[in-house]
């Protein structure tokens, strides 16, 4: 019976999210909305890929499926992290450039996300907080914010330090900018801290 009732409220989940991705609501609650059901159908599809260890879809027609939990332990918020930063994909939830970043040994993933939705959390930030990356092999990768800068795309690259290991969360700016899109990005900067792996972070 509560197998069933999973299932029921997934596909209940997954009607709604398709039958506003369809209506004309548009604005600001219509991207909100979406935004929030796609969360919880991508936390549902997690519990699934830690149980049989293979990627699962969130939904029947997704091309995209989470690949990480980002948590943001001093603001007690957590992120599913999908497999890729498309357009398409953003809507529904932070995303990650190079996927293979995730596993491969001093690389550094680049997690970006919308500025007005999922990752407004990043507005918060401060150098020294905590952050958390669960992975989908339940691998657990602890890092501290040591920087927050923003850089200008037309004159300025994106720098990634090799064999740093860091992870660089990236958004658009200026947080409450009317017009989405501008050439300016907001970066947070984070290194490894195994420090914080004998201190388990609770959301």
């Amino acid at each position: 019976m509560r197998l069933l009732s999973f299932f029921r409220i997934e596909i209940v989940l997954a009607l709604v999210l398709g039958g506003l991705a369809l209506s004309q609501l548009g604005g600001a609650a219509y991207i909100h909305t979406k935004a929030l059901l796609a969360q919880h159908l991508l936390e549902r599809a997690w519990i699934k890929t830690e149980s049989i260890h293979s990627h699962v879809t969130p939904w029947p027609w997704a091309d995209t499926w989470p690949v990480a939990r980002l948590e943001f332990p001093r603001s007690q918020q957590s992120l599913m992290v999908l497999s890729d930063a498309t357009g398409r994909s953003l809507a529904f939830g932070p995303g990650v450039l190079q996927q293979a970043a995730l596993y491969q040994p001093g690389a550094t993933p680049v997690i970006s996300g919308h500025r007005d939705t999922h990752f407004a959390v990043l507005r918060d930030l401060q150098v020294g907080d905590a952050l958390r990356l669960q992975l989908a092999d339940r691998a657990v990768r602890h890092f501290r914010v040591i920087a927050l800068r923003v850089i200008d795309t037309r004159k300025q690259e994106l720098v990634i330090k090799p064999d740093a290991a860091e992870l660089i969360l990236t958004t658009c700016y200026p947080f409450d900018a009317i017009n989405p899109g501008g050439p300016l990005r907001y970066i947070v900067i984070a290194t490894p801290d195994e420090a914080l792996a004998v201190q388990p972070l609770r959301i």
